[in-house]
């Protein structure tokens, strides 16, 4: 296993001011920045509430040299890559990732939007448009105001009393005095030694370097703000208190002139509060039915002030608020008595570090630019002791408390035996073999459970996916229970360095794991020994979780729309024994290969190699209606290939590749239809389409796909208008997103899986690449009209429901 990076990066204060951090990781294949600004919404003057947020959209809007078709956004999602920023109450957030080769352009544009903002008032009001339409949303969303009032004990001298979402009203745009306040915010804290900029990559340090100093030249120099501590948290003596809902009970305590190292202190204090083994405060909490759930979390934390948040939810309509909070104190006292156990303190180290080890470029830089520990140190310790004792735990508890089980799987186990074979390979498994031996032995079958060598085995990283298709779908508490029982191990596996999910459309099942391959085969044999329990082992709990906004509720329905409607059963034994399964594994090595044996032994269901088709519109136009709480309008258009052929494939993706940014500007920019427009192509169930989605507060669905369709109308005039250089590097840039070598383990095991669903070979990858390559203008041009067409079909997914024509129900 390679050595980890240090845990620490290096830090250092450049000559013009700015203080960065540099992490040379040469296992990475992605380039990462993450850029803070010691400024957020509590720093905006109170007359101009949202100016800070108002800001950080306006540097997005492009600059003189990099306009908006090469401004940021629009070449990072080009790339292939990921960008976004965030408005907290004491920063703003600035970060992307790209490809090493392309992240020079990246840095190069982020300095220029911050050195050089576009603040004409045309593009001010367009954009202060898109905010109200963010605040409309926001203000009707149950969960952010729920979450708001979690604030209304505190002082109502105190910032986060105050508003700061910013809308029309607040940000009067024509008038020269916000003018002037926007200026001076800019020119107050857009200064070097107010930023910090993180960078972390494969490249050399020497090189990382270089990218921080030629940015530190561009931003203008200054010195720290000191800003102004805010007012207490709590004007009363008292620094707790509670708010009683139906179904849940939230505590709250307020914690002032905490040491330096306190982020640390609680976030160590908050994880072992949100364990829920045997032993601890939630185990103990269910078992008496008080609660179902426990969340602990830091609300707020700046100049020394904290704002402690528990969070209990109970399926029962009766909340006892004063048990609640007498166990968590008798916790906290047994908590209080343990804090300094070397066995919590290496158990939250082991966890700290494999998250470092296998955090991807821009998770790695965002931790780096918010100083977090990679242990808890003496500080720390120091840290805890003093939000203990404001807290009001006491080394006194009547219990029985005890400490949770160690995770199991954050200890490597020793190399079996035989490490080049396959153990537990029975009949039923014939055919385990991967994609190159199936070829060179000349196999036409195939295996119900494949092993890919796209990837190298060689590396940490590893993928594994298990289908089963059901004879008829699970009802809705047979597929809650089966997620429940799956929780702890999901929990014990992310902190290990797996991402573990279940995910379930229509009458399929999909267990996926992604992340660190030495545990794997562990979690697998775990997961399916919990997901095969007897009916009667099932407690049948409601699971709550927040509400999504609209277009969020159609992305999550989207999946199964494609699928066939099937029968639903509540008998589990029966499900598993008509359920026929295959899989893919990807990027293992030969070792975890032969430790899956035992697992893969035991996986339930039928081995099936035989792939199903992905569903076909046949030229159709479907409707599906997903009602949604929101009155704001949200659509999605989903337009698949008209064939599995690659070569539909790769121009459905230079398609999407340059159409995605015109959309935006177009639907969000232009017109202003609302904050929530993207376009894309998406992969489902082994069909490639290309989709769009917009949710409005103002426009009704059915105008919003006019939009849509006249924007596809157009895409023959939008491709014949770039230039041949610009046809050039984008058909490029694309093809350069599918080398194996630069793509992420994630990214390519996910490609790997809808190529196997679709019934690609196994080079895949390096076949779509070249066939991208491949595509000239006239071809592109066809593809265009197949999709304008509707070739291959569309299926619209809404919250209205079908307006008819040649739209019809989906059945």
């Amino acid at each position: 296993m390679p050595a980890l990076n240090h845990p620490r990066p290096h830090t250092e204060t450049l000559a013009n001011g700015l203080r960065v951090t540099l992490r040379h990781a040469p296992d990475l294949k992605r380039a990462a920045a993450a850029l803070r600004v010691a400024a957020g919404s509590h720093d905006v003057p109170m007359a101009w509430p949202g100016l800070a947020h108002f800001l950080e959209h306006l540097l997005f809007l492009g600059t003189e040299r990099f306009p908006t078709d090469e401004a940021l956004m629009a070449y990072v999602q080009r790339h292939g890559g990921q960008v976004n920023a965030r408005t907290n109450e004491r920063t703003t957030d600035f970060f992307f990732e790209l490809s090493p080769q392309a992240f020079a352009g990246g840095l190069q544009r982020l300095s220029d939007m911050l050195a050089h903002p576009r603040m004409n008032l045309d593009d001010q009001a367009r954009e202060r448009e898109v905010l109200h339409a963010e605040f409309v949303a926001w203000s009707q969303d149950a969960t952010a105001q729920q979450q708001l009032s979690l604030f209304d004990g505190l002082s109502p001298s105190h910032p986060l009393r105050g508003f700061h979402a910013g809308n029309r009203d607040s940000l009067p745009v024509p008038q020269p005095e916000f003018q002037q306040a926007l200026k001076d915010f800019y020119q107050q804290f857009y200064r070097t030694g107010q930023m910090t900029l993180s960078l972390v990559g494969p490249q050399s340090f020497e090189e990382l370097r270089a990218m921080a100093q030629a940015f530190d030249a561009v931003i203008a120099p200054g010195e720290t703000v000191q800003r102004q501590a805010p007012t207490l948290l709590m004007a009363a003596a008292d620094r707790s208190y509670q708010q009683v809902g139906e179904r849940r009970v939230d505590l709250l305590f307020a914690l002032e002139a905490l040491p330096e190292s306190s982020a640390e202190a609680l976030a160590f204090l908050c994880h072992w509060l949100n364990n829920a083994k045997p032993g601890g405060l939630l185990a103990k909490l269910q078992k008496q039915g008080l609660a179902d759930s426990l969340k602990a979390a830091a609300l707020y934390q700046f100049a020394g002030q904290a704002l402690l948040h528990i969070e209990f939810i109970s399926a029962a309509t009766s909340s006892a608020p004063s048990a609640l909070r007498g166990q968590l104190m008798d916790w906290l006292g047994f908590f209080a008595s343990q804090q300094n156990s070397s066995e919590l303190r290496e158990e939250y180290a082991a966890l700290l570090q494999r998250q470092q080890q296998m955090s991807c470029a821009l998770q790695q830089a965002q931790r780096d630019s918010q100083q977090l520990e990679s242990a808890l140190s003496e500080q720390g310790v120091a840290a805890l002791q003093s939000v203990l004792q404001q807290i009001g735990a006491v080394d006194n508890f009547t219990g029985p408390w005890h400490l949770p089980a160690p995770n199991p799987f954050l200890r490597s186990d020793a190399a079996p035996a035989n490490a080049g074979l396959i153990r537990g390979q029975t009949s039923a498994h014939r055919g385990l073999r991967t994609f190159a031996q199936d070829r060179s032995r000349g196999r036409r079958e195939r295996s119900p459970m494949q092993f890919s060598q796209a990837l190298p085995g060689n590396t940490e990283a590893g993928a594994i996916y298990l289908r089963w298709r059901l004879a008829a779908a699970a009802d809705s508490g047979l597929q809650s229970s089966l997620e429940n029982s799956l929780q702890p191990l999901r929990e014990d596996a992310r902190q290990a360095g797996v991402e573990v999910s279940f995910e379930v459309s229509g009458n399929q099942w999909l267990l996926k794991m992604t992340g660190l391959q030495e545990p794997m085969p562990k979690i697998l044999e775990h997961a399916l020994t919990l997901l095969t329990k007897p009916d009667a082992d099932f407690p049948r709990l409601a699971t709550s979780s927040p509400a999504l906004m609209p277009i969020r509720q159609l992305l999550k329905a989207l999946p199964a729309c494609g699928l066939e409607p099937a029968n639903v059963s509540d008998n589990l034994q029966q499900l598993w024994s008509n359920a026929r399964w295959d899989g893919l594994a990807v990027g293992l090595s030969a070792q975890t290969q032969a430790a899956m044996g035992v697992a893969l032994s035991r996986i339930p269901g039928i081995a099936d190699a035989q792939l199903t088709a992905p569903p076909s519109l046949h030229s159709q136009h479907v409707w599906h209606c997903i009602e949604t709480p929101s009155s704001e309008a949200a659509v999605l258009l989903f337009c698949p290939t008209a064939t599995q052929e690659l070569t539909d494939e790769a121009a459905w993706r230079l398609l999407a590749h340059l159409s995605q940014t015109a959309f935006y500007q177009r639907l969000r920019v232009e017109l202003q239809l609302g904050y929530a427009v993207f376009s894309g192509l998406r992969q489902m169930n082994g069909q490639t389409g290309l989709l769009f989605g917009v949710q409005s507060p103002t426009v009704a669905v059915v105008e919003l796909l006019g939009h849509i369709e006249h924007f596809i109308s157009g895409l023959k005039e939008l491709i014949g208008g770039i230039d041949d250089h610009s046809w050039l590097a984008q058909r490029q840039a694309l093809a350069d997103q599918f080398d194996i070598e630069a793509l992420p383990s994630v990214q390519a095991a996910e490609l790997l899986w809808q190529a196997k669903l679709a019934g690609h070979s196994s080079d895949y990858l390096s076949q779509l690449g070249e066939t991208i390559l491949s595509i000239d203008r006239v071809e592109l041009f066809a593809a265009a009209q197949r999709l304008n067409s509707a070739a291959g079909g569309w299926r619209c997914v809404a919250n209205t429901p079908c307006p008819g024509g040649l739209w019809q129900v989906a059945k």
